[in-house]
């Protein structure tokens, strides 16, 4: 169908974290019961909050001044306001940006979402942040014959020893993700995951995070059957493996991201990025391991985004892998 993606070449080590971000600007942000349907983690308002969207942008403005504290680069890039796009603030369900100059487009479940997919975005996030487009992978036409795979919302990536997690669920079908993992040259480890009540975990990167020295992974939630496989996958990665619980997955804190930045005093440097939500659900001994795992950890409160939106901070960011 597409020319398989080469694996990076050449003395580079593969990078796990990337050291920019794309981020979207909600103008239409608010409870998408489309998406609900298949998101547990979204609340329905009491009434519908006229206050939403000035609050979700808000939290957006807080989250984009945090990283650039910290020196991450990032591209903020505004939503349009026709046709209004509720969750045009998650950004990686529907775009990649690989080190080797990959570029993916995803099949989106929910109609209301394939809006969000606007070349001029990826345009601007090209130009800005100076990644080199070298391959076009497009899977959104898969969206006719009822087959998704939401980004990095579906897959989460061991970048380094490329590997590429995937929990089913209505917005992840396996053949996508086998025909991903194929295409870009990384091993596929597909189970299943479910919360406390049953229901299937909508994106993997609820229960999942991989950094350049540690993995954040709500073993609980996956099947009986598939949870030693998974473990034993992450083991060979050489990472430290925090294990967390339902509750805590119920409160984002399997929902971070791992950022690369630079410091005066420390040069090369990573960022833990997570919600205040996240960090008050985790032990003190996850965190005080999580914190030696990295150089800084970085929490901000975005509430509204993950009550109404059923997303948290990581879903925020589409990692840019800028390329040599």
């Amino acid at each position: 169908m597409y020319p398989a993606a080469l694996p990076s070449q050449g003395k580079r080590p593969r990078q796990q974290c990337a050291d920019a971000v794309l981020m979207v600007r909600p103008h239409s942000f608010g409870y998408n019961p489309e998406t609900a349907q298949t998101n547990s983690f979204q609340e329905r308002p009491a009434e519908e909050a006229r206050s939403a969207a000035a609050l979700a942008c808000q939290e957006f403005e807080q989250l984009l001044r945090a990283l650039a504290s910290e020196g991450v680069t990032v591209c903020a890039v505004e939503d349009s306001a026709v046709p209004p796009k509720p969750d045009a603030i998650f950004p990686n369900n529907w775009v990649s940006f690989h080190e080797d100059g990959t570029l993916v487009l995803y099949p989106l479940q929910s109609a209301s979402r394939r809006r969000e997919r606007r070349p001029e975005l990826v345009e601007k996030a090209v130009q800005e942040l100076g990644f080199r487009l070298s391959h076009l992978i497009d899977l959104s036409w898969y969206e006719e014959r009822g087959k998704y795979l939401e980004g990095t919302g579906s897959l989460v990536l061991d970048n380094v020893t490329r590997v590429a997690y995937a929990c089913i669920s209505p917005r992840t079908h396996p053949d996508l993700v086998t025909e991903w993992a194929q295409a870009l040259g990384y091993e596929a480890v597909v189970f299943s995951a479910a919360d406390r009540a049953g229901v299937p975990l909508y994106h993997t990167n609820v229960l999942m995070w991989i950094g350049a020295r540690a993995v954040v992974v709500g073993a609980a939630a996956i099947a009986a059957g598939d949870r030693a496989r998974v473990l034993e996958h992450l083991a060979r990665g050489g990472r430290e493996i925090i294990e967390i619980g339902h509750d805590e997955i119920a409160r984002f804190a399997g929902n971070m991201l791992e950022l690369g930045t630079w410091d005066e005093a420390l040069g090369d440097a990573r960022v833990l990025v997570m919600s205040e939500s996240a960090r008050r659900a985790l032990s003190p001994e996850a965190f005080a391991r999580l914190s030696g795992s990295t150089d800084t950890v970085l929490a901000v409160p975005v509430p509204t985004i993950e009550r109404l939106g059923g997303g948290s901070v990581r879903c925020m960011l589409a990692e840019v892998f800028r390329t040599a």
